[in-house]
């Protein structure tokens, strides 16, 4: 991969849009290739410039953003969805991240995520808004209960690191917030994902989601 990200945005709302074309448009290394308003626009778009990275609304007329990524996976499975989208519930994570998306952010704070998120799901990870990520956790903050469905031979911080990293908290944020530090995450994660024989973190994820973790909180 160069060192450039090519982009398409396919929103409804002008406004929006142009907020979105903005905050390309002010990166070096992102390249906009074209915009769309509609789902089916935005799956023709796709279709005839194979972007890096779309950036989809998840609520669009004709075809919403779930039911584009599941065409894409399809069609253009080199390009990496990344949905913008009002919804907070995870319910609505859950259904995009089991579609294919690649990266799930809250439209109140794009203008301070989505050039990150980007720049994350290029390079093969998986992002999740930082917003839902934290309100999931914060719910039950006190609770030790072991994921359910998570293996026997993985030790609950193996699975809690697990757990945050797939909800798209960096090393960092992690230590942070369980107060060890980075080394000591980096080897949780490395000793989790040996013991599932996970690789990457959609991996993660992907097992994250079938394991129930994301919804038991």
């Amino acid at each position: 991969m160069t060192g450039r990200t090519s982009v398409v945005l396919a929103d409804d709302h002008p406004i929006v849009l142009n907020g979105l074309r903005n905050l390309i448009q002010s990166e070096g290394d992102l390249d906009l290739l074209g915009e769309a308003t509609s789902g089916l626009a935005a799956l023709r778009l796709i279709r005839e410039k194979c972007p890096d990275v779309a950036v989809i609304d998840i609520s669009m007329p004709e075809l919403n953003g779930i039911a584009l990524t599941r065409r894409l996976a399809q069609e253009v499975p080199s390009a990496r969805v990344l949905v913008l989208t009002l919804h907070e519930d995870r319910a609505y994570l859950k259904q995009a991240l089991a579609a294919g998306v690649r990266g799930y952010v809250l439209k109140r704070s794009a203008a301070e995520n989505l050039v990150q998120a980007i720049r994350a799901v290029v390079t093969g990870g998986l992002y999740v808004d930082p917003g839902i990520a934290n309100r999931m956790f914060d719910a039950n903050p006190k609770r030790t209960k072991r994921p359910s469905g998570s293996e026997p031979n993985l030790t609950d911080r193996e699975a809690e690191v697990l757990k945050l990293t797939a909800l798209g908290f960096t090393n960092k944020e992690i230590a942070r917030r369980l107060d060890v530090g980075v080394k000591s995450i980096e080897t949780y994660k490395a000793r989790g994902c040996e013991k599932l024989g996970l690789q990457t973190r959609a991996e993660i994820v992907r097992y994250a989601a079938a394991q129930g973790w994301l919804a038991d909180i």
